[in-house]
């Protein structure tokens, strides 16, 4: 597989550093590409906050697109000292917070900000993805009102899970590559 690198906006065609090892699964340029084509009318401006980052290409390529604001998560310290290198390659530290720490254990905390988007690509095959969009659903503060999760998985790992302030909406498929885009469900008083 050849190096990730940005597809589009101000850093386009840069490469970014892999992660040393097999312990990442890096989002394949057709995907991403389909990814921000659907995103990129209201990126502009947006915070994304990326979890299982790995490489830290998702995010890198919404800054590069004009997000203002991406936090990269990753427990692994390989992956965070690569998204680093990664910023610094693209230039876009500007706008980027780079924690080292549990997915789970971020989700579960009372939210610090509200994101226009909660990017969920973990591991395969492990589960990953539904306690993560769990966790989210029951602080759906993390995401701003019209804010949006995606799930990157493999077709086979797909479930309908059971939300209570989430709700699913649409799902692409690229290849190997599912991504299900979840919105936080409406407020409805009484």
């Amino acid at each position: 597989m050849s190096a990730p690198r940005v597809i589009g906006g101000s850093a386009r065609g840069r490469r970014l550093r892999p992660v040393p090892g097999e312990s990442t699964r890096p989002i394949t340029d057709r995907a991403k590409e389909s990814l921000f084509n659907i995103l990129q009318p209201s990126l502009q401006g947006a915070a994304l906050l990326d979890l299982f980052a790995g490489t830290g290409a998702v995010g890198i390529e919404a800054l590069s697109r004009g997000a203002a604001f991406a936090r990269f998560l990753d427990n692994k310290r390989a992956a965070v000292e690569t998204i680093r290198a990664n910023l610094a390659t693209t230039g876009l530290e500007q706008g980027a917070e780079v924690l080292l720490g549990d997915a789970f254990a971020h989700l579960a905390a009372a939210p610090n900000r509200a994101f226009d988007y909660v990017y969920i690509a973990p591991p395969q095959y492990r589960k990953l993805w539904q306690r993560a969009l769990l966790a989210l659903d029951v602080q759906p503060g993390w995401l701003v009102a019209d804010g949006w999760a995606i799930a990157q998985i493999d077709p086979r790992e797909y479930e309908a899970l059971e939300l209570q302030n989430l709700e699913e909406f649409d799902q692409r498929k690229y290849g190997n590559t599912l991504l299900v885009f979840y919105e936080r469900k409406p407020v409805t008083s009484n």
